[in-house]
């Protein structure tokens, strides 16, 4: 992958792309595929597609996370990923995807290679290098226990930046610091780190061209494997068959299903952050359910 210190807007982007692909734009199209940037289809004149997406200046090293998270899922070959072919300050070019209709074994592929990426991991929770979720940045500082990084990196710093945009009424602000001062309690037994996509809903996970599953816009880093299958269900999109398959390849520690709104915490504070108030109700939903209920000590 080409790592190019320019921004498109430092001159015409048609020759920044030019020079980092070695062709020509022939035609660039508009596309769907983000909310915080423009995604265009770019067809060059040695008869390649690719995706191009642009970030806004406040994203700067955004592209680069997406791209080094990118290649470290792919690494162990487990499922597809979109290939990273090149990237600057503020944009990144991906492979061109071209989508088919689902394979009937869509599901098992994507369960089952699920698992089995998050079997590959470094030693430690994080990864060496921090990243994003949208326009939010995401600390990926190394701990040696799960219930560390999850309160340090994740929910704590999404519950200070609701707290300060005015966001987060103080009663769920004492209840989210309470309860990650306690996280222990509530984790589970002790599980080796997980290679996390870490922002796992069904718009990103494509269906390439043979109708099987290929990853894209990752938020990458070493995590419980919980908390995809938990941002998985969140939102909807994936048949129920996806995890059938999944915990066929892997069977979940016992609680697992109880531990659902424990992790689904951190997506919906970061939409709180992102989008307004209207989903603190399901961040006191799974309050009340985290809190509420009784967890061995792991």
């Amino acid at each position: 992958m080409l790592n190019v210190q320019e921004s498109l807007d430092s001159r015409d982007w048609h020759d920044v792309i030019r020079d980092a692909l070695g062709s020509s734009v022939r035609t660039s199209i508009p596309v769907s595929g983000g909310d915080i940037g423009q995604s265009l289809r770019v067809e060059l004149d040695d008869g390649r597609s690719v995706f191009v997406k642009r970030y806004p200046g406040a994203c700067a090293g955004l592209a680069e996370a997406e791209a080094r998270g990118l290649e470290w899922l792919a690494r162990p070959n487990a499922l597809r990923v979109a290939r990273p072919i090149a990237h600057g300050e503020d944009w990144i070019v991906v492979e061109w995807i071209e989508s088919a209709p689902a394979a009937p074994d869509y599901p098992e592929r994507l369960g089952r290679g699920l698992a089995r990426l998050h079997e590959t991991a470094p030693s430690r929770f994080g990864l060496e290098h921090d990243g994003w979720l949208a326009t939010i940045p995401q600390s990926n500082r190394c701990h040696e226990t799960w219930a560390r990084f999850y309160a340090e990196e994740r929910l704590l710093p999404l519950t200070e930046r609701a707290s300060e945009q005015g966001l987060l009424p103080l009663r769920a602000r004492d209840r989210l610091r309470a309860l990650c001062d306690q996280m222990e309690c509530h984790v589970g037994p002790p599980e080796p780190p997980a290679r996390l996509h870490g922002d796992l809903w069904s718009g990103n996970v494509l269906c390439d061209e043979h109708g099987h599953p290929c990853l894209i816009d990752p938020a990458a880093y070493a995590g419980h494997r919980e908390v995809d299958l938990a941002m998985m269900a969140l939102f909807g999109g994936f048949p129920r068959s996806v995890f059938d398959a999944y915990t066929a390849e892997s069977p979940l520690a016992p609680g697992a299903a109880g531990r659902i709104p424990l992790y689904q915490l951190w997506p919906l504070l970061v939409h709180v952050c992102l989008f307004g108030r209207s989903y603190l109700g399901r961040v006191e939903a799974c309050l009340d359910a985290v809190l509420d209920r009784e967890e061995p000590h792991s």
